[in-house]
């Protein structure tokens, strides 16, 4: 099957590429070494892999691959304004950073925060850093999903603006190397992960909700 790439590689792809091949033909083979090294490094970063999405409409999947950081019961103020179950997920450079959607629904606010970039796993990191929420409206609820930059992830990148729709599993953003991703659920979702898992995105199912309970 024939690898893609997220289209926000294209540009580091193309320039490491260019100056391999600048570094070759000027110098030699050594020194074109370094970047083709990181030429490889951009091709392995931006890979975007086909997922297969669980096709139950009771369920949330992940929009991020990574290890889940942190599970907690919250209260969200700001877009939700309510109890929320808050699930976090550090991604680090070796994951694939493409961002889904965690289930159907109607893209309500699309909202860019300026702040800080400290190291995405501390948990003051979903406060200080800069981020970019999306807040999704669902038949039966909302979520909200949060993509954090990291010390050393500087940009998220979010496709999508209020009246898109999306559909569980499709992509809809990423973050440009290592990361977190907080997603906030419904307060009477199952949660089916725990601290330490492993998630991918648009397959790892985080939780299950009863919609009779709305």
């Amino acid at each position: 099957m024939k690898m893609k790439f997220a289209p926000e590689g294209y540009p580091f792809i193309v320039f490491f590429a260019a100056l391999t091949a600048v570094a070759y033909f000027i110098g030699s083979a050594a020194p074109a070494v370094v970047p083709f090294i990181l030429l490889l490094f951009m091709f392995y970063f931006f890979r975007d892999p086909e997922r297969a999405t669980p096709a139950e409409d009771d369920i949330f999947v992940s929009p991020a691959d990574g290890r889940v950081i942190q599970i907690q019961q919250v209260l969200e103020e700001k877009y939700l304004q309510g109890n929320a179950v808050e699930i976090s997920i550090f991604m680090s450079p070796l994951n694939v950073h493409v961002n889904r959607a965690p289930c159907d629904g109607t893209v309500e606010a699309v909202v860019h925060t300026p702040g800080k970039f400290l190291s995405a796993f501390k948990p003051e990191a979903s406060l200080m850093n800069e981020n970019i929420a999306m807040l999704l409206k669902g038949a039966f609820y909302k979520v909200l999903v949060r993509q954090v930059a990291g010390a050393i992830a500087r940009r998220a990148v979010c496709r999508v603006r209020p009246g898109d729709s999306l559909k569980k599993g499709e992509r809809y953003g990423m973050i440009k190397f290592s990361s977190r991703l907080d997603i906030f659920l419904p307060p009477k979702t199952e949660i089916k992960v725990k601290l330490g898992d492993k998630v991918k995105a648009g397959e790892t199912i985080l939780g299950r909700i009863n919609k009779e309970k709305f």
